[in-house]
Formats: structure tokens, C-alpha cells, sequence
């Protein structure tokens, strides 16, 4: 697999990677536990755009996990359900239904690993961390995308790039 990223792009990327930490660190919501309304995550929706994104959420998502009451085990698990989700998200078609990915890998994996650690229902808490994802991602995310920023052309010419090809 071969990707052309030029130096704009790496930028855009880096202004990415870190507004996702600081978004998850930042923001007076839980982003880390059994109940989670992560609003940075948000921002994985861009790689239903632009595939190039999908290392910056990957590494945003792996630094703003060495804050977690978990550290490495929320960088390892959190990270890949991160992964997993972004991923394939290029290749869909609709936007709602690459929004769901990150609601179905956070919800599993992630529900997964609070209720091992916490000793938590399984059931529950994967339903409780994939309700709080989409409640962010499908419920604000997906209408912000839709009715604001792909209507707004500049913002949407600077994350589409057209010299930035996808994955070949």
C-alpha cells in the first residue's frame, strides 16, 4: 500500500492528531470508563472523506489514551477499536453508516476491556460505552457533517485536498 502525502497534509494532520487530545483531555465530559461521551471522537468522521486522516485519529486516539485511568491497556484496546473503525470508513458510501463503525468496535472492544477491569455486566457496559459514542458521533456528529461543514466548501476543499489520493 502506497500513500503521497505531502508536507500540507502532514500539517492538517498534526492540527488533527492534537485537537483530538486535547478535545478528549480537555472537555468537562467523561471519555474514559464505562460511560463515555468522547466529543473527539467527532473527528473520525473525516476519514470518511479523506483516508490519510485515519493515522491521525490512530494517534490521537493513542495519546489521549495514555491519559486514561488505564493507560497502556486503553492505549492498546482503545486504539485498535479505533483502528478497526476508521479503517473501512473511506469505502462507504453514506456517511450515518461509517459513523456507525466507530459505535459497534467502541462498544465492543472497548465495553470489553471497562468491564474486565472494572469487573462491570459486560452487556451493559458495551451497551453504555456504545450509546455514549452514538449519542456523539451519529447524533451530533453525523448532523454537524451534514448540515454545516459539508456545505461549507472551503472547509470541506482543505480536508478533501484533491492532491492528497486515497490509500493505492
Amino acid at each position: 500500500m502506497r500513500v503521497n502525502i505531502n508536507a500540507g497534509q502532514i500539517a492538517r494532520s498534526a492540527i488533527l492528531t492534537a485537537l483530538y487530545v486535547v478535545m478528549t483531555v480537555v472537555l468537562p465530559f467523561p471519555a474514559y470508563g464505562g460511560v463515555q461521551f468522547r466529543f473527539s471522537e467527532i473527528l473520525v468522521l473525516l476519514c470518511f472523506y479523506n483516508p490519510v486522516y485515519c493515522v491521525s485519529m490512530t494517534l490521537g486516539c493513542a495519546i489521549a489514551n495514555l491519559f486514561s485511568p488505564f493507560a497502556y491497556i486503553d492505549v492498546v484496546f482503545g486504539t485498535l477499536a479505533t483502528v478497526i473503525a476508521v479503517i473501512p470508513m473511506y469505502r462507504l458510501k453514506k456517511l450515518w453508516v461509517a459513523a456507525l463503525l466507530p459505535v459497534l468496535t467502541n462498544g465492543v472492544i472497548v465495553g470489553l476491556e471497562v468491564a474486565f477491569i472494572y469487573k462491570l455486566p459486560l452487556l451493559f457496559t458495551c451497551l453504555s460505552v456504545a450509546a455514549g459514542e452514538f449519542a456523539v458521533v451519529v447524533v451530533v456528529g453525523v448532523p454537524l457533517f451534514k448540515l454545516l461543514l459539508e456545505k461549507n466548501k472551503p472547509f470541506m476543499r482543505i480536508i478533501c485536498k484533491a492532491d492528497t489520493p486515497p490509500f493505492s
